[in-house]
């Protein structure tokens, strides 16, 4: 299976939403990072073919998604950002309602939610009305609508969103296992859970797509360009105005800023090991 992506463009008026995205997806996770208004909500949904191109096209295994109509439906899941739900419905009957709108027969789809309401820890509240459930279980809702069609291709906007710690690792081990042979773009701002999880990274910038490649291949890109620096707090404030810092930490009297650069800010500065966080921040100030 392959998603080829071929000069995707969507333009609104004078704006360009995204501009002239190529890829091509294989069997793997896929995270999708870029600040807010980077397209990357856009790109997903037209991905889906909700939304309609300006230009370019996607083609599933050669084949024109729009073309291929409802089979290209069929393989699809989508979690979007703001997922619409029922708020009289039980978790249960927004879960069966959503399987019959997908087309899965009756025993199928009773079956199958029963089993994704469990993957996703609502069995116990199943019976509960979806508007009394707090942001994490809305999401874990939206995440089970989404598998319910056992997609081969799942879409999911921040679907991380508003989940704690303990139910974003459940999330990444769910989608980590259920990637075999499936693809599966992801869009998020928690960098640590696509470094977790992702086979691949795609950056976007702006609209435009400014990098792709494993989570060690893109880090490599940001070496010789992350630096810690140890100086007073009053010394913190001013590096803070004239260095991009990405994080700082007191140690003692001490405050150690984590600086990126080009070039070594400081003679005391020492280099550090980049991390995909580090690639991202550095990207996002257009330095590249």
């Amino acid at each position: 299976m392959e998603l080829s992506v071929d000069r995707l463009t969507k333009q609104y008026g004078k704006k360009i939403a995204v501009d002239c995205v190529s890829t091509v997806l294989k069997p793997g996770v896929y995270g999708l990072l870029g600040e807010n208004g980077a397209g990357k909500t856009t790109l997903m949904r037209m991905l889906c073919a909700i939304l309609e191109a300006t230009a370019g096209e996607v083609f599933l295994d050669g084949k024109e998604i729009c073309a291929l109509g409802a089979d290209y439906r069929d393989l699809l899941g989508y979690l979007p950002q703001d997922f619409g739900y029922y708020p009289n419905y039980t978790a249960k009957e927004f879960l069966l309602y959503m399987a019959a709108l997908k087309g899965i027969p009756r025993e199928e789809a009773g079956r199958r939610t029963d089993e994704l309401l469990e993957v996703v820890s609502l069995d116990e509240a199943a019976s509960k009305k979806v508007k009394t459930f707090s942001g994490g279980m809305k999401q874990r809702v939206g995440i089970a609508q989404a598998l319910l069609n056992q997609p081969k291709i799942l879409i999911l906007d921040e679907p991380t969103a508003g989940l704690d710690p303990k139910e974003r690792v459940r999330f990444r081990n769910l989608i980590s296992d259920y990637a075999a042979g499936r693809i599966v773009i992801l869009s998020t701002h928690i960098v640590s859970d696509i470094e977790a999880i992702a086979d691949e990274v795609l950056l976007m910038r702006k609209g435009k797509l400014v990098s792709q490649g494993t989570v060690p291949e893109l880090t490599k890109e940001a070496e010789g360009k992350v630096w810690e620096l140890a100086v007073s707090p009053k010394e913190a404030k001013v590096w803070q105005e004239k260095a991009a810092v990405a994080n700082l930490r007191h140690e003692g009297e001490q405050v150690v800023l984590r600086i990126l650069a080009d070039d070594k800010p400081a003679e005391e500065a020492v280099p550090c090991e980049a991390t995909l966080e580090d690639l991202y921040l550095y990207s996002m100030q257009g330095k590249k």
